[in-house]
């Protein structure tokens, strides 16, 4: 098998790859120290039979197997992936045997001294690095008028310093086989997201790399650019991240559109020389292994259509005792049958190739199953994946030029093709919206989504939207009901679920990928006075009938505090607009004579991913000497940041913009490498037009309960997120996690 091949062959070329840079910076790592979950002297519980022996994965130790499956069973770390990223101390042969040599019946102290004298520290083989071509006074910073906002600006623009990696190579595993490592090295300098993200991941890069272009950091853009084409040259795709647990699976596949974007601001086309043959077999990879032909139940028409479908039948090596647990435990349903369960498996990989992991959004209830069992990533056409790939086709076209005629018009072809399959198995021309297309029902799917904006991101704009502009409205109405009604921005669903890619999170990268789609309507679309709900009714009534598949009252609730009392706002009538002003809405930025509903919404939504993010680094311990003083320690105490000094967040509340997002499979991540870059990106589209946001007491944060009785304030989350922040990644410090 090709894959198979192509895995062993990068354990072979790893000792020869290392990180080139001009400097390093002195580093610390984070280990962390087993904690059993019960004594050592216990016995491990008994296991199931192990999973099939996995092509993708050759490891013996780090691939699904019986020491992984052991390590995990004693469950010695609350993430799973901390296990897995820590190198061997010995040879592969010596960690197997010393494996072998424990006892059939086996104990969690056992497991605990094989760990420690067989494994080193997480995170080893990268190390920190300097930027020497780092300017600390970037042109976006002129755009940002509020004197503020320009010096937090800075601030982010200075994270990158904290976030950039190069594999170690005093530390990676030798020629000589004296250790062994997850981890697929690389020749290039790299920006980690953060956190347990140690590595460099695929799609946070494109969020990446917009803000690196804004820092003027080209050579990193760049350096990002030649490490993706390293492997999309020897493992033939670019996987999910840089670790072999990731060659079952990609991600969204942006490579393209980051070399577009690269090309067209620094003016370097040399790159394309060997970039354009890669990105042709990117395209193939996903062409090959991802495509399906489908008969539009709508027109009888047949198009070649995408989804996400990964070839796996055991438990992610990075969340092994999570999926295990997921297909094993009676507490999650039936038991399954070795079919049902490597369908799982294959499902939950999907999804995490989605980077959507997880969402309601792939759940199929109809198969009898609920939950994470209930999956159904393989037979869904992805409102995003499509537009993505005809983006892709769009600009290869335009990096070919009229150099290659032929390449061009191919592209072209292909784009036309595929934008005809979005709009015609993807658009509800009635409830004006993009669904993802099921292929077990051959209908759309009715759960309302943030994807629904990506088509028009990628600049495919239906007739409906282009012939009326309440049309186009309607389109962006769920948006304005989110700045009227909530304190944060726009949500990944509307369903409060407790997974991490469902309400009330939010993301950036869709903040940016809404922005992006109002900019690309035409200006005669967006003409016009913001519409108003009519007396005793909300901007839930402005919300095409069906829409978002919900009744008002169905909606998530916003917590709001007033006279000393917590309690969610009024559901529905007008009531709900608690953040309704005249002209804009809270921290919505300010009003100006002539705006257009488009440049309305553009402005409150900018101001309010800006509010986000500042408010929550802010509220984790955030200052800026001469400039912001750093809150008092009770107000800090609410969000246990007393030793902490300002986390960015990968994710944030719709409802609370003093915190970070909540739930999903691990605990909410610190850093972050795409959550900087759009707030940079943001600050050089719209810096004219940001207010000084207007954060929360922390003193007075609500904590009424949401419609699924999860908690509607973040502070009780706080005692895990902020201390894990603060203890694993600290932004005032260089550290390799």
């Amino acid at each position: 098998m090709a894959k198979k091949v192509l895995a062993f062959a990068l354990f072979l070329i790893a000792p020869a790859v290392s990180a080139q840079s001009s400097g390093s910076s002195s580093s610390t790592v984070a280990t962390a120290v087993p904690s059993p979950t019960a004594s050592l002297t216990s016995q491990l519980p008994s296991q199931v039979a192990l999973p099939p022996k996995q092509d993708w994965c050759p490891s013996e130790i780090f691939c699904p197997g019986s020491l992984l499956q052991t390590v995990n069973i004693a469950h010695l770390y609350p993430d799973d992936k901390t296990f897995v990223d820590k190198p061997t101390s010995k040879s592969s042969q010596e960690v197997l045997a010393d494996f072998t040599n424990i006892s059939t019946s086996t104990t969690f102290g056992q497991i605990v001294n094989f760990v420690n004298s067989d494994f080193s520290g997480e995170g080893q083989e990268l190390q920190a690095l300097t930027l020497p071509n780092f300017n600390p006074n970037p042109a976006f910073l002129q755009n940002v008028s509020d004197p503020l906002l320009q010096v937090w600006a800075k601030t982010v623009h200075g994270f990158w310093t904290q976030l950039i990696r190069g594999t170690n190579s005093s530390k990676l595993c030798g020629s000589n086989n004296n250790c062994e490592s997850s981890l697929i090295p690389l020749n290039h300098t790299f920006v980690v997201p953060g956190g347990r993200f140690r590595e460099q991941y695929y799609w946070d890069s494109f969020w990446i790399v917009e803000g690196l272009i804004e820092s003027e950091l080209f050579d990193i853009a760049n350096d990002t650019l030649q490490n993706f084409m390293d492997e999309l040259e020897h493992i033939g795709f670019i996987p999910n991240g840089g670790r072999i647990y990731y060659l079952d699976r990609s991600q969204p596949p942006l490579f393209i559109q980051m070399l577009a974007r690269y090309v067209a601001t620094s003016g370097d086309k040399s790159i394309l020389d060997r970039a354009l043959p890669l990105a042709e077999k990117e395209l193939k990879w996903w062409d090959d292994h991802r495509s399906v032909q489908v008969s539009s139940p709508f027109s009888n028409r047949k198009f070649k259509m995408y989804r996400y479908a990964v070839n796996n039948t055991a438990p992610r090596p990075e969340s092994y005792l999570t999926d295990y647990t997921t297909a094993n435990s009676p507490d999650m349903g039936p038991t399954l049958n070795d079919t049902q369960k490597a369908n799982l498996y294959a499902e939950l990989a999907s999804a995490a190739e989605t980077g959507w992991d997880f969402s309601t959004r792939w759940f199929d209830n109809s198969t009898g199953m609920s939950g994470l069992r209930s999956l159904n990533v393989r037979s869904t056409i992805a409102i995003d994946l499509n537009s993505i790939l005809y983006k892709n086709h769009i600009l290869m076209t335009s990096l070919y030029g009229p150099s290659n005629r032929t390449a061009a018009d191919r592209h072209r072809d292909a784009a036309a093709s595929l934008k005809d399959g979005i709009i015609d198995l993807l658009w509800d021309a009635k409830k004006l919206a993009f669904y993802d297309f099921d292929l077990g029902s051959m209908s759309r799917n009715s759960i309302f989504t943030a994807a629904t904006f990506y088509p028009v991101w990628s600049g495919i704009f239906p007739n409906e939207l282009l012939a009326d502009r309440n049309n186009a409205f309607g389109y962006f109405s769920s948006l304005n009901l989110v700045m009227n009604r909530y304190n944060g921005t726009f949500p990944a669903t509307f369903v409060d679920s407790g997974l991490q890619w469902d309400a009330p999170n939010t993301w950036p990268p869709h903040q940016y990928i809404v922005l992006q789609a109002l900019r690309n309507l035409p200006s005669n679309i967006t003409s016009g006075p913001l519409p108003m709900p009519s007396n005793n009714q909300s901007t839930f009534s402005l919300v095409p009938a069906g829409q978002l598949n919900l009744q008002e009252s169905d909606l998530p609730g916003q917590p709001v505090f007033a006279g000393g009392t917590a309690k969610n706002a009024t559901t529905t009538g007008s009531g709900a607009d608690i953040n309704k002003l005249n002209g804009t809405v809270v921290n919505g930025g300010n009003s100006t004579d002539g705006e257009d509903w488009g440049r309305i919404l553009e402005r409150e939504l900018a101001n309010r991913y800006f509010t986000s993010a500042f408010c929550s680094w802010y509220a984790t311990g955030g200052s800026i000497q001469g400039v912001l003083p750093r809150l008092s320690d009770p107000e800090l105490n609410v969000t246990q940041s007393v030793n902490n000094v300002g986390n960015m967040f990968e994710k944030f509340s719709i409802l609370d913009i003093d915190s970070a997002g909540r739930g999903g499979e691990y605990t909410v991540q610190a850093g972050f490498g795409w959550t900087n870059g759009v707030v940079l990106w943001v600050a050089s589209m719209y810096g004219n037009i940001l207010v000084k946001p207007q954060c929360p007491s922390l003193l007075e944060t609500p904590t009424a309960t949401s419609s699924n009785g999860n908690s509607g304030s973040l502070i009780g989350q706080f005692s895990l997120v902020a201390l894990f922040s603060s203890i694993l990644f600290t932004l005032t410090s260089v550290s390799v996690l």
